[in-house]
């Protein structure tokens, strides 16, 4: 009865490392994995978020479109780097590269970085 109960751990750690190791980038802490559905209402709002951030901060009525791609990372939280779509004033489409940090459990959210895509 023993020998069995050790053979189910060792199955159960087998199956668990065997998921760690198939796990993409972005579930790793400290990696950058792609963001896959760019059209989750999540992704779309940090994308408007930080447009409204960055207008507070820079007064220039950029207008936001949409976040065409972006990539996460897993931190103590987690940075999105985000390709945004957004209207100037004078009605051009322009991309931006937004970077936030967001941390859920703190309702923490902070614009680190923005500026126009090369």
């Amino acid at each position: 009865m023993r020998r069995k109960a050790i053979l189910l751990v060792a199955a159960a750690v087998a199956i668990c490392a065997i998921g760690a190791t198939a796990a993409t980038a972005r579930d790793v802490d400290g990696g950058w994995g792609s963001i896959q559905d760019i059209d989750d209402p999540e992704i779309q709002a940090i994308g408007l978020w930080a447009v409204t951030e960055h207008v507070k901060q820079a007064g220039d009525g950029l207008k936001f479109k949409k976040v065409l791609s972006g990539s996460q990372q897993t931190v103590a939280g987690q940075n999105y780097r985000l390709v945004i779509d957004a209207v100037k004033g004078d009605l051009r489409v322009g991309k931006y590269i937004a970077e936030v940090f967001d941390q859920s459990w703190t309702h923490t959210r902070k614009l680190t970085s923005f500026a126009p895509a090369n």
